[in-house]
This record gives structure tokens, sequence and C-alpha cells, in this order.
């Protein structure tokens, strides 16, 4: 209402000394309201069924646009929706609302299942690689080491996992350990022992040297722990109390040492080792790929070292380091096991030697 007309009724009001009629005011205004909110109503209506005539197929909405209808149409009403309503019919925008009043409390999402989470995947994978590398542990050991890392859970817990990838538990798949498979998981630990025989023409005729040697499966480091020509049983009984002493033995932090049926290892010699906590493992006849590295070394020992009129003490010395500090391993990444210099230097002139 304008200030001219409210100024108007206040004079009669206030002339008359009657009290002012404020419902007729507010009906005065409300009509006038609704007459505008009617008009506008007709033009928006007017102008969908326009616009719609003109689309060509059905209009698509988005979940975002249908939850938006349905929430003002649900506040316009069925009676009043069928008259605006031109994009759909009134149950279907009505029918829009309910699911967003549906999708607003559904709870699904942030529900559980039954029973416990399931526990993280690097958890998981961590009960994997120790059940794998260390076979003879059971689920309260596994447990118990998770333990120590910060991981509380149960061993049936550790045995669910298990059962899930195929792994038996600890007694069976102790027996189940492929030869491959201890060695990968012992290699540090592991040594190889082998003779070879070197001919040497010396000044009472030909002469058979009997060499014995220990290899370090992990390093490659050779050690030569003797050559003789008779390898009676008190030289290797000598020989096993030299190679486990406590600083300078070759198998000082080694636990198993692998070695063929051959009888030059003989009881007592394997009785040495065993006080000094190296287990020996006595390999099945014929059966070389089981001790490879060392047969490997045998091989190029023989085919690049030459025994010659010098000694052949001196001669395995100096292939031992030329083994350890100037030849690549393929085995190995290629590269020198022990190299003298780390840094590599390219100035200068390259020398060869034999």
């Amino acid at each position: 209402m304008s200030r001219t007309a409210y100024n108007a009724v206040a004079r009669v009001g206030v002339g008359q000394g009657a009290v002012m009629d404020w419902a007729r005011i507010l009906a005065y205004a409300t009509g006038t309201v609704d007459q505008e909110l009617l008009a506008r109503n007709e033009y928006l209506a007017a102008e969908n069924r326009i616009l719609k005539v003109q689309l060509n197929g059905r209009l698509k909405l988005s979940d975002t646009e249908r939850g938006l209808l349905g929430d003002i149409g649900h506040r316009l009403g069925r009676k009043a929706l069928a008259d605006v309503a031109t994009v759909a019919r009134p149950d279907t925008i009505l029918g829009w609302y309910r699911k967003l009043v549906a999708r607003k409390f559904d709870g699904s999402k942030a529900r559980r299942g039954p029973g416990r989470p399931r526990i993280k995947r690097e958890v998981e994978q961590l009960i994997l690689r120790m059940a794998s590398e260390s076979r003879d542990w059971g689920f309260d050991r596994i447990a118990g080491a998770l333990a120590n890392l910060g991981y509380e859970i149960s061993d049936q817990t550790v045995g669910n996992v298990l059962r899930r990838h195929g792994l038996p538990p600890a007694p069976e798949r102790k027996r189940t350990t492929t030869w491959a498979a201890f060695i990968r998981t012992h290699l540090e630990l592991l040594a190889g022992t082998d003779f070879f025989t070197a001919e040497v023409l010396t000044l009472r005729g030909l002469v058979t040297y009997y060499v014995l040697f220990f290899i370090h499966l992990k390093s490659r480091r050779v050690d030569i722990a003797g050559i003789t020509v008779h390898p009676d049983e008190p030289w290797m009984k000598q020989i096993a109390r030299n190679v486990t002493m406590d600083d300078c033995g070759a198998l000082r932090d080694c636990r198993y040492l692998l070695h063929d049926r051959d009888t030059k290892f003989t009881r007592s010699f394997r009785a040495i080792l065993m006080s000094a906590r190296v287990e020996p493992l006595t390999l099945p006849a014929r059966s070389p790929n089981l001790n490879a590295y060392a047969e490997r070394w045998v091989r190029s020992v023989k085919e690049e070292c030459l025994f010659g009129e010098r000694s052949p003490r001196r001669a395995l010395s100096e292939y031992v380091e030329h083994f350890h500090a100037e030849r690549n391993h393929q085995g190995k990444g290629n590269v020198l096991l022990f190299p003298r210099d780390p840094d590599v230097r390219r100035a200068g002139p390259i020398q060869c030697r034999e």
C-alpha cells in the first residue's frame, strides 16, 4: 500500500476517534501481493509450456535438478503442481522428492557388515611374507612378531589370512619347502664347499693336488681352505677347526654348509662343524645343481686359472684375488664383488695384464 493511502486511512481513523481497522489494511495489502504473484505464476507457466513445445525429445535433468523440483513441488502441493508443472507429471515430481528424502537418510554406505572388519592390506602382506620366509613359524609366532611391530591382531586372524591365500599351517608349510625357497631364505647363512684337483708337473713328475675351498653364497666370497696331496682325516679335522674360528674363520657368519657325499667329509669333520653351530647338509648323490655356486666356481677356476711350474698355492691366491676384485659376476648384477677402488677413473691410458 502506498504512503498516501496509509496517511488517508490514518487521518480518517484519528479524526473519527476510532481504532484503526488493521484487518482491513492487511486484507488490502495481501490482495495486492496475491494478484502480483498470480500474474507471475501465470506468466512462468505459459513460458514453460511454450519452451517445452520447442524442445525436441524428452528433457534430461540431473539428480540435483530433480531434487530441486521435487522439493519445491512438495511444498507447492499436488493440486497447485498440476497447474504449473510442465517438465513432468505431478506424481513424477513428488516421486523425486521421496527419493531425495530417502537418499538423505540413507545410511547404507556407512553401515558395516557383520563380524570384525578386515585387516589392512599392508598387514596382510606382512603376514604372508613372514609365513613364506619363516616356514616353521606358527600362528602365535607370527602374531607375536606383528605385535613387536605395533600391529595387534589375534592368531586366529593370522590363520584366516593364510587359509584365504592357500598357505598351510607351520608343520605342513615346513615339510613342503622347496630347495630353491630354502636357498633364497637362508642365502646369507649358507656356504658351500667342495674339492677339485689340479695336476701340476714337478721335478718328481705329475702330482695331483686336492684343493678344498669354501664359498659364501650371498657374497660369493671364496676362501681356499687348504691344498694337499693327502686329504686324510687329521687334515680334514684341522681344516674344520680353522674355518670355524670366531674371528677369521671362513664359516664364522654361516649356519649351514652344503657338501656332497665325498668320503673325505668324515664324521669327525662334521662333528667339529656342529660343535661350532654350523650344520652340515649332506646333499643327495649325483645332484650337483644343489650346490650350484660351488660347482660354478670350480668350472671358472679350471677354465681361467693356469697351473704351471709355479706353486699352485700362488696361482690360486692370485686367481681368488682376481675373482673378487677384477672379474664381473653376472649373477650379482654384472659388477665386481669387492672392487679395490670404487671410484672409476677415465683419465689416462688403459692397460691390460695377465
